[in-house]
């Protein structure tokens, strides 16, 4: 079958469309990542757009984005990093990851995050490595138990779906299915989102896909980075079943994040010395509070702040 049937599936107008089954979205991206004609691809994102993806296609795309992927290796939480920080402050979220992977947790983080330069940088400062390939990817997790995954590197069809937003001006579902990409088939994932009417799309789609545990909350720019100043709601998945619940505020400190302006040196400080803001380690506090309670473990995050390991510099 060709991608235009699907087009027509989706597009054929008011009592006559319908929405993809999974098992249709899973040809559809098969289509798309093999190399369809890019009409067709544009307009199949399009129609999706306008409709609203359903978890069955989430699913469906997800799974055949996943098949690429088996050899990476296992990590106990997939960490997805896609968002474009126009409403962050400096990636704090990085310092959490790097804190549950202190914890002996295997931490793989992916990501693409357009323009916005914070995350990439953020990973070179606080020496979390970048991996292209599956190799790389076991020897970090291995040495470290963090690694960052580039999606350009580890999956070009599916960033070049990704990236199709500079043509079609339009954010489209690709940006769902890359969080749910989970390279290392990790059994927890972490997911932050802008939008919240996606954070159940995103629950209920890693549902049919048979994943144990998630929360997605409305993050940081989109990222999985938490307001300490708010109570969060978080939708997921908890040992397979659906999930909702929420987290009290830990500071009566409202400000916005990107309110927090501070030069990159901060992230290192913070880290090295415990230097900076309280605002600031309470994002970091917070978030990774978050990551443990979706891995069904509650450290003394104290102690394990206190006994972070110094990074080192040149």
């Amino acid at each position: 079958m060709s991608l235009a049937a699907h087009v027509r599936t989706l597009g054929r107008g008011p009592g006559r469309s319908r929405s993809l089954t999974e098992d249709e979205a899973v040809e559809a991206m098969s289509l798309m990542l093999e190399g369809a004609a890019p009409e067709a691809v544009g307009a199949l994102l399009m129609l999706l757009r306008m409709k609203g993806e359903t978890s069955e296609e989430i699913a469906g795309f997800a799974r055949a984005a996943q098949a690429p992927l088996a050899d990476w290796p296992r990590a106990d939480l997939d960490w997805p990093c896609y968002a474009a920080g126009r409403s962050r402050g400096l990636p704090w979220v990085l310092l959490a990851a790097r804190l549950v992977a202190a914890s002996g947790q295997r931490v793989l983080l992916h990501g693409w995050n357009g323009p916005d330069q914070a995350i990439r940088d953020g990973l070179v400062a606080l020496g979390i490595p970048e991996v292209r390939s599956p190799a790389q990817a076991a020897w970090a997790l291995q040495a470290g138990n963090i690694a960052y995954v580039p999606l350009e590197d580890a999956h070009p069809a599916l960033f070049q779906l990704l990236d199709l937003r500079r043509t079609l001006g339009l954010r489209s579902c690709i940006n769902t299915v890359c969080r749910m990409l989970n390279p290392g088939r990790a059994s927890a994932s972490v997911q932050g989102v802008f939008h919240p009417s996606y954070r159940q799309l995103q629950a209920d789609a890693a549902q049919r896909l048979g994943w144990r545990n998630l929360t997605v909350i409305k993050g940081g720019g989109g990222e999985f980075e938490r307001h300490p100043g708010m109570e969060i709601a978080g939708f997921g998945l908890r040992e397979g079943a659906a999930w909702q619940g929420s987290f009290p505020a830990l500071t009566g400190d409202h400000r916005r994040l990107s309110d927090l302006t501070l030069s990159a040196e901060a992230l290192t400080v913070l880290w090295n010395s415990d230097e900076g803001p309280e605002f600031a380690r309470q994002i970091v506090l917070g978030t990774a509070a978050l990551a443990f309670a979706t891995l069904d473990l509650a450290p003394d995050l104290s102690a394990l702040w206190q006994a972070r390991p110094v990074l080192q510099t040149a």
